[in-house]
């Protein structure tokens, strides 16, 4: 009977993985389903043997290929891949940082990949595509009269640039929060459904980032100060995405620090939410995050 469960269990996850594919191919949607894609194919590799696991993923590629053409097939590839992984090391019993970052990196240098192959095998180059698309944008906006009097093609070209330059952090960005909604809702469903111990990350309260990472912001801030109007150059693009990174980072430090004073003060579980809100909205707030990062200043606030 446990047998003939854990198959109507996976034949359902493999209809799940055909939906999400399927959405992947709707606008806005594809948010959504990007988000959920590679929860079906964890929850497949972790519960069932390789060969029944490879079977599913044919099958599910399969009718999805045949009910939307290659471009599905290229998302299933593509988010297959991570899945693999995370699942391989929630099978190893491996912590939760250690799975998030892994799978975060493995993304990432998916992404990066693909630029690469696009250029060199299609000839396409997706980042200058982005560019011309925001131009046109941009063009139909100012003649629709919806863009400011004195923005200019300078202003445009300008912006394009930061943009551009600024693509690694959004890849960083996107791999971790795709990584992270993978891990948790995966995790919540293995547990629950099927009875698996998958570690969790620490409390929020618990949460401490290495002090090695204040010198890298501090460094990086300095450098900031001391660079000419070249923007083009190597250390300029990695100043562009490297402070950003760092004060999100310090950001998520500085909620962990609201939580652990909450913890002690015996708040309510809402106070420390509430006071994320203004953190993201308001970078220089992630100075608490470095400051906490850097001293041990929660002694001053733990219980005697």
């Amino acid at each position: 009977m446990n047998g003939l469960n854990t198959g109507l269990k996976s034949v359902l996850w493999s209809a799940a993985a055909i939906v999400l594919l399927l959405m992947m191919t709707i606008p806005v949607i594809n948010i959504l389903a990007s988000v959920l894609i590679m929860v079906p194919f964890i929850v497949l590799y972790t519960t069932l043997p390789r060969k029944l696991f490879a079977l599913y993923v044919v099958i599910t590629l399969g009718l999805a290929y045949a009910l939307m053409g290659p471009a599905v097939l290229i998302f299933g590839l593509f988010f297959l891949v991570p899945s693999i992984v995370a699942g391989h090391m929630y099978q190893r019993k491996a912590q939760a940082r250690t799975v998030l970052t892994v799978t975060t990196i493995v993304l990432l240098a998916q992404m990066l990949l693909e630029l690469l192959l696009f250029s060199a095998i299609l000839r396409v180059s997706l980042v200058s595509e982005l560019g011309n698309l925001f131009r046109n944008s941009v063009r139909e906006l100012g003649q629709q009269g919806l863009m400011p009097p004195v923005w200019n093609d300078a202003m445009t070209d300008a912006l394009i640039k930061l943009m551009m330059q600024s693509i690694p952090l959004v890849f960083i960005i996107l791999s971790f929060v795709l990584a992270v909604s993978a891990h948790w809702i995966s995790r919540r469903v293995l547990n629950r459904a099927y009875g698996q111990e998958i570690s969790g990350m620490p409390h929020a309260k618990d949460w401490m980032m290495p002090k090695s990472l204040v010198f890298y912001y501090v460094a990086a801030l300095i450098l900031e100060l001391f660079m000419t109007g070249d923007h083009n150059s190597y250390i300029s693009v990695v100043l562009i995405n490297m402070i950003p990174l760092l004060r999100l980072v310090f950001a998520i430090q500085t909620v962990g620090f609201f939580f652990f004073v909450a913890d002690q003060k015996r708040w309510h579980k809402a106070v420390p939410l509430l006071l994320a809100v203004p953190v993201f909205l308001f970078p220089p707030l992630s100075l608490i995050g470095v400051l906490d990062t850097a001293f041990p200043i929660r002694k001053s606030f733990k219980r005697t």
